[in-house]
């Protein structure tokens, strides 16, 4: 919606085309190496494709990820030895990654991230638990307050329908619109 609005070049996550979703979520322990780094791949391939389609004409992109964001969640799911051979992957790859010039989370609490899932209706994401979900979010809030060079802002969403409600989205185009110093930052609407 932002890309449309703004006529940005939107950069969208390809979970659909991770083989090892569906048994990560059955079995994370197993499969969690294996779905992390097919998406540290996937991300990183796609970043690179992006890199020569730079003009000066169209310098706005919209990401629904981070880079990082694949280092959080192996924190999350792997062992510590997979995770240090991980994070070795990931220092490689990671060297090239752009930095965003605003990082933008969408805050909901774990009830309002299970009625999401509820409603997509996706088979492989019924596995997930509330303490998984719980650990993801954890681990963004801590990974935010240590950024020091780029800022992030975190808007809360309790109560925003920004897809079904024209007046929610333009709140959000608004505050996105602000200019903020290098840090955290929290907006509540």
């Amino acid at each position: 919606m932002l890309s449309l609005a703004w006529s940005g070049y939107p950069i969208y996550e390809q979970f659909t085309d991770n083989p090892f979703l569906p048994l990560f979520y059955k079995d994370p322990q197993r499969y969690g190496f294996q779905v992390e780094l097919f998406f540290m791949t996937e991300r990183h391939k796609q970043l690179e494709q992006i890199k020569p389609k730079t003009d000066l004409f169209q310098q706005l992109y919209i990401a629904d990820y981070f880079f990082h964001k694949t280092m959080l969640f192996a924190g999350k799911t792997l062992s510590e030895d997979d995770y240090r051979l991980f994070k070795r992957l990931f220092d490689i790859m990671g060297k090239s990654a752009p930095q965003p010039d605003l990082l933008v989370y969408l805050h909901r609490n774990v009830d309002q991230l299970f009625a999401n899932i509820a409603g997509r209706g996706r088979t492989m994401e019924q596995e997930i638990s509330r303490t998984y979900l719980q650990n993801v979010q954890d681990a963004y809030l801590e990974y935010f307050r240590q950024i020091t060079h780029y800022p992030v802002l975190i808007l809360e969403m309790h109560g925003i329908d920004f897809e079904n409600n024209v007046q929610h989205f333009e709140l959000i185009k608004e505050a996105i619109s602000d200019d903020y110093l290098p840090g955290v930052h929290r907006r509540s609407f």
